[in-house]
């Protein structure tokens, strides 16, 4: 089967995520909990602040897949809704098909230690 994995909407005044690594490759089996991409999401010129707001996040697989293509590489800036990556349940699954589903995955806010320590 077929899944695919899209620039999810994290915000409601997101409108695309800057791809800042991509962990995984083409061919690779991947399990559960694995790291897909890190990306960062600045809305500084959708929501205006006195700093700016910039989130940094990481997409984790939740389920066991292949990931047999990759769409975007590292500084890519992906729309919301854009195609990241296709997989499959089956190493040799034909690509031809339209995928059947979503990737199952899971985003977590990643909060850089540097910025709270205190000196």
């Amino acid at each position: 089967m077929l899944l695919n994995l899209n620039v999810p909407r994290i915000n409601d005044y997101m409108t695309s995520a800057r791809i800042e690594t991509v962990h995984a490759q083409e061919g690779q089996r991947l399990a559960p909990g694995a790291k897909l991409f890190d990306m960062t999401v600045d809305l500084s010129l959708a929501a205006p602040h006195d700093c700016p707001p910039i989130s940094h996040y990481r997409i984790v697989l939740r389920e066991t897949a292949y990931m047999r293509r990759l769409d975007i590489e590292r500084g890519d800036e992906p729309a919301v809704g854009a195609q990241l990556a296709l997989f499959s349940t089956d190493p040799d699954e034909p690509l031809q098909a339209a995928p059947a589903r979503m990737a199952r995955m899971a985003i977590a806010t990643i909060m850089f230690q540097s910025i709270w320590s205190v000196g």
